[in-house]
């Protein structure tokens, strides 16, 4: 009797829950697309919007969220799954990736988790011929909603997450973006506006090409699309990142103004799926000066040009060439290098922005629909200026990479890829190394 009654309780229990809770009714569409829930409260609601008013809210839900995919460099694939009222006034998707990269380095090993040529080792040791390494901290987790209103169009908010937050192989989590983005404008956290999305190829190694610049920095963005999206214009205040050598007679203080990226592209295709794009970035960097015992601020800049063509669609080129002083944020290769700016070589007692430029072109062959080949070349190269400040520091580093990708369903891909990385110093000193990468990776 006690556990008749108490099943008559649990009964009872569950049907009044499922009276409050909103009911989830799901519509999957074939072809592809994400599965989609129209969320409604009551059954007088649910009477109240017909099957055809719901497959329009379906399909309303799946363009917006496919319209906001980013095509390039290391972007989210389209969501799995995504959640909408039953007008499509608000939507929100999650979606994601488990990637799997396993790499074996032979002549030489870097030591990075990624290809960068700047840290191939100079000097040769028994612990740096051979190496494997296996990897899962790109695995990614992205969020976003898209409100449709009458005020401000479409609004978006985006967040994403991989596990590179901390040392190599400690997965720990790290927000790589989250913006707010309406009417053109766009505050938060995102990849650099100096950054060519389109213009560098997809590689297994995570870093991508040397002379490629991927970055995230937080800002205040504006763009503009006109002439049928045949051109458009951007131009944003971000939040600056200063890595220089101060040797002994200067010393870091925090930077005062924030970097101003700007571009200006056309596009065409019947998509727009081709474009040239030229970008500039304007720095004033900070430091203190204690020889002279004074502040003083070095003015950076860099200038670029890069492209995606779509020739056929059995192939694609890419390209991009960048030339400045005291950019290092905007070049893979020397992130973190510390040739922002040195002392003067020929007096210490001075500083000096150091110039730098770099250039990679790519092309990938569509062999078959879910198989694809690609191949480049990236180098980056640091001038001289008012003579050597040392003879170990960086002169040129060298990316040429060769790889395929096989699409095995549309969320599931197979990749095997070769990497070849060379760097010179000043004094002429040279080396190189060698990686083979493989990838396995699961949209969802």
């Amino acid at each position: 009797m006690k556990r008749f009654l108490l099943s008559i309780g649990a009964l009872a229990a569950t049907i009044v829950a499922s009276a409050q809770t909103p009911r989830l009714e799901r519509y999957n569409n074939g072809g592809g697309d994400p599965t989609v829930y129209l969320i409604t409260v009551s059954e007088t609601e649910a009477i109240a919007c017909p099957d055809q008013a719901k497959n329009v809210a379906v399909r309303a839900a799946i363009d917006d969220h496919r319209n906001a995919t980013r095509k390039g460099f290391k972007q989210v694939a389209m969501p799995s799954a995504i959640f909408a009222d039953k007008h499509n006034k608000f939507s929100f998707a999650i979606g994601g990736d488990v990637a799997l990269r396993a790499a074996y380095s032979f002549d030489r090993t870097i030591n990075n988790i990624d290809v960068v040529p700047y840290d191939v080792p100079m000097t040769l040791t028994p612990a740096d011929k051979q190496e494997i390494r296996m990897d899962a901290t790109t695995s990614r987790l992205f969020l976003r909603g898209i409100a449709n209103t009458e005020k401000l169009g479409q609004v978006h908010i985006f967040m994403d997450f991989d596990f590179r937050g901390g040392s190599a192989g400690s997965y720990t989590p790290r927000i790589r973006s989250g913006y707010v983005s309406m009417l053109g404008l766009t505050v938060g956290r995102d990849v650099s506006t100096f950054c060519d999305l389109t213009a560098a190829p997809t590689t297994i190694d995570f870093q991508g090409p040397n002379a490629y610049n991927f970055r995230f920095a937080t800002m205040i963005r504006y763009e503009y699309e006109f002439l049928d999206r045949h051109l458009k214009v951007g131009a944003a205040a971000e939040m600056p990142s200063v890595s220089a050598t101060y040797g002994e007679t200067l010393e870091a203080i925090p930077q005062r103004v924030p970097d101003f990226p700007v571009y200006f592209q056309f596009a065409w295709g019947e998509n727009r799926e081709s474009h040239i794009r030229a970008s500039a970035v304007f720095r004033d960097m900070y430091l203190y000066n204690k020889a002279r015992q004074h502040e003083d601020d070095l003015f950076g800049w860099g200038v670029q040009f890069s492209g995606n063509i779509h020739v056929t669609k059995y192939l694609q080129l890419f390209m991009n060439g960048i030339y400045g002083e005291g950019i290092t944020p905007y070049i893979n290769d020397l992130m973190g290098s510390g040739l922002d700016f040195t002392p003067r070589p020929d007096d210490p007692t001075r500083v000096q922005a150091t110039p730098m430029f770099g250039w990679q072109a790519a092309a990938k062959g569509n062999i078959l629909p879910n198989l694809s080949v690609s191949g480049g070349y990236s180098a980056v190269t640091v001038r001289k200026k008012n003579g050597i400040y040392s003879g170990d520091m960086y002169k040129q580093g060298q990316y040429i990479f060769g790889n395929v990708f096989w699409q095995l369903t549309p969320r599931f891909v197979l990749g095997a890829e070769y990497l070849y990385a060379h760097r010179k110093n000043m004094d002429g000193t040279k080396a190189h190394a060698n990686r083979i990468n493989i990838l396995a990776k699961y949209s969802f």
